[in-house]
């Protein structure tokens, strides 16, 4: 009989330490998410700043700075009162926007060429390629991570962990994604020579 029980406790301690092995991994996967939205947020605070020291630059050379700093801000604005509304889709949703107008800059440069020679003007527009490029570098490491996430907790065994703890594990983010039209226009996009 000692056996059995000593089987028994053998098993119980086993499962116990499945169990918390799989909540701590659990717990680094949403931390992990966390992270790459922290990141995120570091790249969108650094374009908005990148944004504000161009449109300092260009001032002499044309009026459209104002409406784009208006945007810009407009924008930035709603996407934080997204975030302190906890609207993952509403932040997405205008910082999108705010990266079509960081993708109209360089249009904007070819109407005038006397900013385009501008020496701080081609250095603040290429911050905004390179801010726009580890952005989107930061937002496929965030859709990653959430995929990975989501994949580990819907698992068979792991999904007995989960429901277990569902307040603490069971998180849903938000993908970080284009807008369907933005989608659309790009798959039926055509080259005309």
């Amino acid at each position: 009989m000692s056996t059995l029980i000593t089987v028994i406790l053998i098993l119980a301690v086993v499962i116990i330490i499945w169990f918390v092995g799989v909540y701590n991994r659990l717990i680094s996967y949403i931390e992990a998410v966390r992270n790459n939205q922290k990141q995120i947020d570091i790249q969108l605070d650094r374009r908005f700043k990148v944004f504000e020291s161009l449109i300092n630059v260009v001032k002499n050379y044309m009026d459209y700075e104002k409406s784009t700093l208006a945007q810009v801000v407009g924008l930035r604005s709603q996407a934080n009162a997204a975030q302190k509304a906890g609207d993952e889709k509403g932040r997405i949703d205008a910082e999108n926007a705010i990266s079509r107008i960081a993708s109209n800059i360089n249009f904007v440069f070819e109407q005038y060429p006397d900013l385009k020679a501008n020496q701080n003007a081609l250095q603040l527009q290429e911050e905004i390629v390179n801010t726009e490029n580890k952005l989107a570098f930061a937002k496929q490491a965030l859709n990653d991570s959430i995929e990975k996430f989501n994949a580990f907790k819907k698992s068979f065994f792991q999904s007995f962990v989960v429901a277990t703890f569902r307040s603490q594990l069971d998180l849903n983010f938000e993908y970080w994604q284009l807008p369907q039209e933005t989608v659309t226009d790009r798959e039926n996009y055509t080259v005309k020579l």
